[in-house]
């Protein structure tokens, strides 16, 4: 807004205002009294246009961002810790301690004693220790322990949330009002909880006062049964039904479940390159589908139905490297753009190429 005002335009401003009949030239004593007091409001104009981005929620930086949100009762959501699944030869003490790669487990809560089995948290906060499952090495001795696996990862350790997701979130807030148990009320705080990436609300669907929940968890996948327990509970507890000791308003009885996995199976015809074959391509293939198919399951919460475009796969596998042309393309047996249902996501199947 204040580009115009620079220290040129200021100073010369200044000095149009002095009479010509006095020396106004660079170091003369008018010139260098003036050019101190222009630089210094040159200076202020940039402050002002500092200050009028940060007071705005769509250009503001993420400290001031923060403000802003706040006022809106929204804060950004911190980075969260894994939990996964133990399975040791005997049992261990709670709080005991692990290692697996570059990371630390402690465990958490006995899940059976049938096989030993614990709830462990690990002690790096973020999504990276989400992929690491596998044998564990105690940090400190036990006596008889002579097996240690990490099996799965029950609840997937989110990173802190960034400053543009904030930003999407504090400017929905205007549009869309979360409010005593309303739609926007249900996936506010259902995706709030660890885990969780996006939600589904369905009004009345097993009679008047019924409510079920979709959802995926926060790698836009299948959650855990752990994970819909979790939910479960602190939303509306079955044993509880409908008492309003959870998260859910008193009568409302609160169903969750999981999204369906929906497999994406694409036949076509490529034309490679010389040096280059179905074999060659084929890790370079997935991938490209996996990150497209990624992108879908992120739209999963604000679109009815997810689609997966021929146009869409076929512009991708053209922009890799050893493919000179593709085409005969077909979604599950169809040649035309496949609709998936409404709670599905999808997931790579069979790919003949």
């Amino acid at each position: 807004m204040f580009e115009s005002k620079t220290y040129e335009y200021i100073l010369n401003s200044m000095l149009e205002r002095v009479s010509d009949e006095l020396d106004k030239r660079e170091g003369s004593i008018i010139y260098d009294a003036l050019a101190p007091a222009a630089a210094e409001l040159a200076q202020m104009y940039i402050d002002l246009d500092v200050v009028l981005q940060e007071t705005f929620g769509d250009t503001a930086s993420r400290e001031y961002l923060i403000l802003r949100a706040a006022e809106r009762g929204i804060e950004p959501y911190e980075a969260s810790y894994a939990v996964g699944k133990g399975v040791f030869n005997i049992a261990v003490d709670i709080g005991s301690r692990f290692s697996i790669d570059n990371y630390n487990y402690a465990v958490a809560e006995l899940i059976s004693d049938s096989d030993h089995s614990y709830k462990m948290t690990c002690e790096t906060a973020g999504a990276e220790p989400n992929y690491y499952v596998g044998t564990m090495t105690p940090i400190e001795y036990i006596q008889g322990l002579t097996s240690a696996e990490l099996t799965e990862i029950i609840v997937l350790g989110e990173d802190a949330e960034e400053t543009e997701e904030l930003r999407k979130r504090y400017l929905n807030s205007f549009d869309n009002q979360a409010f005593g148990g309303n739609r926007e009320d249900y996936i506010q705080k259902v995706t709030e909880i660890q885990g969780v990436g996006g939600c589904k609300v369905y009004r009345a669907w097993n009679g008047g006062g019924t409510v079920k929940l979709v959802i995926i968890n926060s790698d836009y996948g299948v959650p855990t049964a752990d994970l819909i327990t979790e939910v479960q509970t602190a939303i509306d507890p079955t044993v509880n039904a409908g008492e309003g000791l959870g998260i859910a308003p008193i009568d409302h009885v609160v169903t969750v479940v999981s999204a369906d996995e929906q497999a994406i199976n694409i036949s076509t015809t490529i034309t490679y390159a010389s040096g280059w074959d179905f074999t060659e391509a084929e890790s370079y293939i997935n991938e490209e589908l996996d990150d497209y198919f990624l992108e879908l399951n992120k739209t999963w919460q604000s679109v009815d139905n997810i689609i997966v475009r021929i146009s869409q796969i076929e512009s991708r596998l053209l922009d890799l490297e050893g493919v000179i042309d593709i085409y005969d393309t077909t979604i599950n047996g169809s040649s035309s753009n496949y609709t998936v249902a409404t709670n599905s996501i999808v997931v790579r199947g069979d790919i003949i190429g």
